[in-house]
């Protein structure tokens, strides 16, 4: 059983290589004539699949892949032309496809009407009837509408969830978009005033949805920046009037509103309601079984060589040994024979180290892969959401073969989307009013990936209307973020769309937005221990810039002192180091030091003060100043002294302790004790909080 499951997994994760060959064959396929060779590469990951699965009983998959599969060979037999309207339909097959893959992998039921509804819009293309061009464009586009009716959505939040940016009363204002939403919210985990913590969410929600147009993938939409991290999201198709009893109901948006303002607002006059009696279903999917681990392919020769580092080792370990036994029974005490042994030994810990060193670059180097595994998501979301904009527009990719960490490049997936998205929704212009600014009728995003100073930059530049920061600055002053006699430059108020909550939309769309802002974006980047920040001008398009570190698990760090303790710089963030010159120093409001380094002032972080280091050097010129830049500013970090540079391990203090504020995490130095990583972006940014009214000339 074990071997079959074994051979199930490979299977299933072979298909889903194959329906990313599809979909992207699909996207480069032009109407007309078709094109033999790309009709042939996606014919053949069609029948992959299907054949695969007859093997494991499979049928829903073997019968839905048939009918795709009679299209495509048609196509190929020259019986039949490409038209929009077919690529359209394959792509929600590919879409279709990939759900049931999914629910078969996390031995979930399959979506049977989901997968009847499209399989319908591809025979009625095979039979040669009338598909309605409204209606088989939405299904093929969005992976086909559900049959009318109610759907239940139930939402169990994490009390953290709106520390992170997220926004749930803008969630639910945007299901409101899809269908006529009834919510009710769950009081029953409202703790009295006394251990009422006025940051942590304690309501969970029970919601309808219901519109002849509703279908789960719009509803998945609004909710995939929440769901699996922030907040379990049970979705359940339509069912009949009959509905749980819920503590309470509201129609709209608003007295969610109104609800979750008191709540917060006066904890302790909020009693729950009673318990309800009656209790929804369990899912037979609350039962499935534990997903199965991810896995990565491994290239036959880094597999080689980190088989032949190991060899080198043995080897070297065997030398170190019989040096050992050697020395042991050597009668010889002179002075000449024991420099002899020490160079012995200085020579082994030499090959030691070196091959150690190769076998870790060995070893990571297998967990790299290229980030072409994030970008080839893009052209069909360009596809996608250009088509529902009305908009025409150009997707380049520049270096997919730059290879970065694969559990980054999965984290990096969703900020990348959501930039996309942006720069398309946002960014680039109509048609119309790009033909007016005299500007090509299609707008061009560009996404690229290259190697900068031990780094991984990936840009996503546009050519659009660019960022007003004349409308921005009005935004954050309306909104109290900055204040109207504020010293910020055009580059940090341009900076403030990563605000909190910060958004200039009139109107929240469908395509950007969903709840979750540019905020969330910086922080899972910084999450990953990269940054991101924007450049702009006004009618030529934006750049975002997403630095980020080639590995989590190992980074290049500088030591210092303070104090007693030994701290981690990661060394990617230091610019330099300097002695203090203490007519170089200045003060503002007795609180804000500032140093002048040669033509600006940079805010002076005593890092003592900040981590409570009691026996640490307080006066200026008895130290170092270690400058750092975060987002395009500059600060000097103030330590006792510089120690060595070396690589460190990075053990996760959160996990293992608790989350720490500036620090980014732990290490185990080689005399056994433990250091702290430095967050400098945390550091950095807590610092400047509240200075945004600083300006010295």
């Amino acid at each position: 059983m074990d071997m079959m499951e074994t051979f199930r997994q490979t299977y299933l994760e072979e298909s889903f290589e194959g329906l990313d060959v599809m979909e992207t064959g699909l996207l480069e396929l032009p109407p007309g004539i078709p094109d033999n060779e790309k009709i042939n590469e996606i014919f053949r990951a069609a029948h992959s699949i299907k054949g695969g699965s007859g093997t494991f009983g499979f049928s829903e998959i073997a019968g839905f892949t048939h009918v795709l599969e009679t299209l495509l060979d048609e196509m190929r037999d020259g019986r039949r032309d490409v038209t929009q309207e077919s690529i359209d339909a394959m792509l929600a097959a590919v879409d279709v496809l990939r759900d049931m893959l999914t629910k078969l992998q996390d031995h979930e039921p399959i979506d049977e009407e989901r997968a009847s509804a499209v399989q319908g819009i591809l025979e009625a293309i095979l039979g040669g009837g009338d598909v309605d061009t409204a209606s088989g464009q939405e299904s093929a586009g969005s992976a086909v509408a559900a049959a009318g009716g109610e759907w239940n959505i139930q939402i169990i939040p994490e009390k953290e969830l709106l520390q992170t940016g997220n926004e749930p009363l803008r969630i639910f204002r945007e299901l409101e978009t899809i269908g006529t939403l009834k919510v009710s919210a769950d009081w029953q985990a409202l703790p009295d005033s006394s251990t009422f913590d006025p940051e942590s969410l304690y309501i969970k929600w029970n919601l309808s949805l219901s519109g002849d147009s509703v279908n789960e993938d719009d509803i998945k939409e609004v909710f995939e920046w929440i769901d699996g991290d922030g907040a379990e999201i049970k979705i359940s198709a339509p069912v009949s009037e009959e509905k749980a009893v819920s503590p309470v109901v509201v129609e709209t948006a608003k007295e969610v509103e109104v609800m979750a303002t008191s709540a917060t607002a006066e904890p302790e006059t909020v009693k729950p309601a009673p318990k309800a009696s009656a209790k929804p279903a369990a899912k037979a999917a609350d039962a499935k079984a534990p997903k199965q681990e991810g896995s990565i392919r491994v290239d036959l020769s880094k597999i080689d060589q980190m088989v032949n580092l190991v060899g080198e080792l043995v080897i070297t370990q065997s030398m170190l040994s019989q040096f050992g036994e050697q020395a042991e029974q050597s009668s010889e005490n002179t002075q000449e024979a024991n420099m002899e042994w020490v160079d012995k030994l200085k020579e082994g810990l030499t090959h030691l180290e070196r091959h150690t060193r190769e076998l870790q670059e060995s070893v990571m180097n297998i967990r790299m892969l290229p980030v072409s595994f994030a970008f080839n998501r893009m052209p069909r979301i360009v596809h996608d959401v250009s088509q529902k904009l009305g908009k025409q527009i150009e997707l380049v990719m520049e270096g997919e073969g730059t290879e970065l960490d694969k559990t980054m490049l999965e984290q990096l997936t969703d900020p990348l989307v959501h930039i996309v998205r942006n720069s398309i929704d946002h960014g680039i212009e109509s048609p119309a009013v790009r033909a007016a600014a005299g500007k090509p009728e299609k707008g061009t995003v560009k996404m690229a990936a290259f190697h900068q100073g031990g780094n991984i930059l990936i840009q996503i530049t546009d050519d659009g209307a660019g960022i007003d920061y004349r409308r921005i600055e009005a935004k954050a002053i309306e909104k109290g973020v900055i204040e109207e006699d504020h010293n910020l430059n055009k580059d940090e108020i341009v900076d403030l769309i990563f605000h909190a909550g910060f958004s200039t939309a009139e109107v929240v769309s469908d395509i950007s937005g969903r709840g979750v802002g540019m905020d969330v974006v910086r922080r899972n980047i910084r999450g990953l221990g990269g940054s991101v920040d924007v450049k702009t001008t006004i009618g030529e398009g934006s750049v975002f810039t997403i630095r980020l570190p080639l590995t989590l698990a190992i980074l290049d760090g500088q030591l210092c002192s303070v104090g007693s303790q030994t701290y981690v710089f990661p060394l990617i963030s230091i610019i330099e180091s300097i002695q203090v010159d203490k007519s170089h120093v200045k003060g503002i409001a007795g609180e804000t030091e500032l140093y002048k380094l040669r033509d600006s002032y940079i805010p002076v972080i005593r890092l003592h003060k900040k981590l409570g280091v009691k026996d640490a050097q307080e006066d200026l010129s008895d130290g170092l100043l270690v400058v750092v830049e975060d987002a395009g500013q500059r600060a000097g970090i103030f330590v006792d002294d510089l120690l060595g540079q070396q690589q460190v391990v990075i053990k996760s203090l959160e996990s293992n302790f608790m989350k720490i504020e500036g620090i980014a995490g732990a290490t185990i130095l080689g005399d056994g004790t433990v250091s702290l990583i430095l967050d400098v972006t945390e550091t950095v940014s807590s610092h400047k909080g509240g200075n945004a009214k600083l300006n010295v000339a």
